[in-house]
């Protein structure tokens, strides 16, 4: 259902919907969309996000800009993949416990399907050069998408000059002088917190209902979610997660053994879960070497096909653990069958992986909700959203240099360090997918599952014919 088609009715329910305790949105409805977001979420945390921007601000209008950029601030301070806490926040919102369950279980299993099939490939054939040439015309079409997502939430969020200068400098923080992403986001709160100070109009929203004028969304910027905060509901909702997570590890302790991969994997992922503030290459780099030198789970050359495949299946780019768990099991079953090994480390890998995601949006949603109140922790957040335009311009320029160029090579100038693509090594093929993709997104003003579609075919083709620089 788009904008024009909400009637006054479903918007007048919706507003009261949110202090009522009923949905939003239907619930079927709420997935049905959520279905067709999981399959377009390619391109990491900044084409997902686009992605969501997209279809939910700005197409459905379920969900006002501001009130996406404070949950995305939330997320952004979580350890964990942003993008599926802020689908389970969102979906949350619109449809209570159910909706952010439903939500963020979609966001991640087409990944899940799609790169548990690539691995049984990988492992049975030792090529998937067909499956990856789709998937590999996607990588070029995400760099056209993210950068359209760049620009929009650049439009709606970036209200000041002031703003605009925070975001640019998160960016060459991140950029040039490879400042930590928990630094880059505290700095950005403080920011926030200064310019409310000393500057207030900077933060003060323009007038209408967005960028566009479109229609008021079903969500209002003012309304409150139903669900209060309290601490009963804390320790309940902390008992069930932390049980959730932690069962499937002990069951597969008590069943394989203390020392068996399952127990080890689950242990070891676990932990990582915990660690991966600043988005998934933050911690991989300790995920490969643990994974290859300590725990002897896959080869070097392994890890960088996993990542491969991570990159252009759909769904957070952390999903490649599960890739790792996969190999590390199927070359140390133990007593069982090899491909029932493989199986049972990638689901229990995933699981412990995500699994922590949904107990920190259902714990803190409630708290962050009542907070958008409180005038000196709502520009903490303004601030820290203004910076997350930069940290989604530095993820996309990070994309497109790994999309259109074989070698990146870090160069160290002083306090500059520089990511910089060795010329040579440029992509035609997907460099000419690109610019299709481009044409057909900015020009043409398709959507993206259409252009993802299109930009597959062209990859595919263009691997059963030997193009170079795919």
């Amino acid at each position: 259902m788009t904008a024009t088609e909400q009637s006054p009715g479903l918007r007048a329910g919706a507003a009261a919907g949110t202090t009522a305790g009923r949905d939003v949105i239907p619930l079927r409805q709420a997935t049905r969309a959520w279905f067709a977001i999981s399959w377009q979420t390619f391109g990491g945390p900044a084409g997902q996000i686009a992605v969501m921007q997209r279809a939910l601000v700005e197409d459905k209008r379920w969900i006002g800009q501001q009130r996406f950029n404070h949950a995305l601030s939330y997320c952004m301070l979580l350890p964990g993949p942003e993008a599926q806490q802020l689908a389970i926040y969102t979906g949350w919102l619109l449809n209570g416990t159910r909706g952010g369950l439903i939500a963020g279980s979609l966001f991640v299993l087409p990944g899940v399907l799609t790169l548990l099939a690539l691995s049984v490939l990988y492992v049975a054939f030792g090529s998937t050069a067909a499956v990856t040439g789709v998937f590999a015309g996607l990588a070029p079409a995400v760099v056209a998408i993210v950068g359209q997502a760049v620009s929009r939430v650049a439009q709606r969020s970036l209200t000041h000059p002031l703003l605009i200068a925070l975001a640019a400098t998160s960016f060459a923080a991140l950029a040039l002088f490879s400042v930590p992403f928990p630094a880059v986001i505290a700095a950005a709160a403080l920011a926030g917190w200064l310019i409310a100070r000393y500057k207030p109009d900077a933060l003060k929203p323009p007038g209408g209902h967005g960028a566009d004028d479109g229609p008021a969304p079903l969500i209002p910027d003012d309304a409150l979610h139903h669900e209060q905060p309290s601490r009963r509901r804390t320790w309940r909702i902390l008992a069930i997660g932390l049980l959730l997570w932690t069962v499937p590890v002990a069951a597969v302790a008590v069943l394989t053994g203390t020392g068996s991969v399952f127990t080890t994997q689950g242990v070891f992922f676990s932990g990582t879960a915990l660690v991966t503030f600043g988005g998934a290459y933050a911690v991989l780099a300790y995920v490969a070497q643990q994974a290859v030198q300590t725990y002897g789970w896959l080869s070097a050359k392994d890890m960088v096909s996993g990542l491969a495949l991570a990159e252009t299946t759909p769904g957070p780019l952390i999903m490649v653990v599960q890739f790792v768990a996969f190999l590390g099991a199927y070359h140390n079953p133990g007593s069982l069958d090899p491909w029932a090994a493989a199986l049972l480390g990638a689901l229990l890998t995933t699981w412990v992986t995500f699994v922590p995601c949904f107990l920190f949006i259902f714990l803190g949603a409630p708290y962050i909700e009542r907070l958008r109140g409180n005038r000196r922790i709502s520009a903490a957040l303004t601030g820290i959203t203004a910076a997350v335009v930069g940290v989604i311009a530095n993820l996309a320029l990070y994309f497109a240099e790994h999309a259109l160029f074989t070698d990146v090579d870090d160069k160290n100038l002083g306090p500059l360090t520089l990511a910089l693509p060795d010329l040579t090594t440029l992509r035609p093929t997907a460099l000419v997918i690109t610019v299709i993709a481009a044409l057909l997104i900015f020009k043409l003003r398709w959507s993206v599952l259409r252009t993802l579609g299109v930009c597959a075919v062209l990859g595919l083709g263009a691997a059963l014919v030997g193009l170079p620089g795919l």
